[in-house]
């Protein structure tokens, strides 16, 4: 598995290892969902003024946001694989064999803002967005309530198989 950190905040989060972090919850959610391949994504750290760039260009909302998702595979339903292998030429790393998923993007001065305003670490709340965008970009979406609540199980899962908990 591949996972690019690259860290444009100039921000920290003390405590935290963020690559060792996404690196396990990123792996976490692969196995929680069943992935057949070593996959590879891509994880961006920023700030609240250039994700509020990015909602406002890519979803039209001029407001920071916590983390986008940029899913690199259309799913027929949420971690079905086999429309990657009927792709495979635009689905997988040809150095690495490795499916690529996409990209994730989270505003580290959201983490620490939500963090305090949840009542509880930075790390689970990093650690919760990440399971959150992996979801998304396995397919998985939250616009029905009924979608919301799959990935809340989803997320709660996740987490706990780590025992990063509230």
């Amino acid at each position: 598995m591949t996972v690019n950190v690259e860290d444009e905040s100039g921000l920290t989060l003390p405590g935290i290892d963020t690559k060792e972090t996404a690196v396990r919850v990123i792996e976490a959610a692969l196995d929680y969902e069943g992935c057949p391949y070593e996959a590879e994504v891509n994880l961006l750290l920023t700030d609240n003024a250039r994700i509020r760039v990015m909602n406002r260009e890519y979803r039209g909302i001029d407001r920071p946001t916590d983390v986008l998702s940029f899913p690199m595979l259309t799913y027929e339903t949420p971690s079905d694989f086999s429309a990657a292998e009927l792709h495979e030429a635009d689905s997988f790393n040809p150095e690495t064999g490795e499916l690529v998923l996409g990209d994730i993007i989270i505003s580290v001065e959201k983490v620490t803002e939500q963090a305090e305003k949840y009542g509880h670490s930075r790390e689970r709340e990093y650690a919760f967005l990440i399971a959150h965008s992996m979801l998304h970009l396995l397919g998985y979406d939250h616009e029905a309530p009924d979608e919301a609540l799959v990935m809340e199980q989803k997320q709660a899962a996740i987490l706990e198989s780590l025992n990063i908990l509230r």
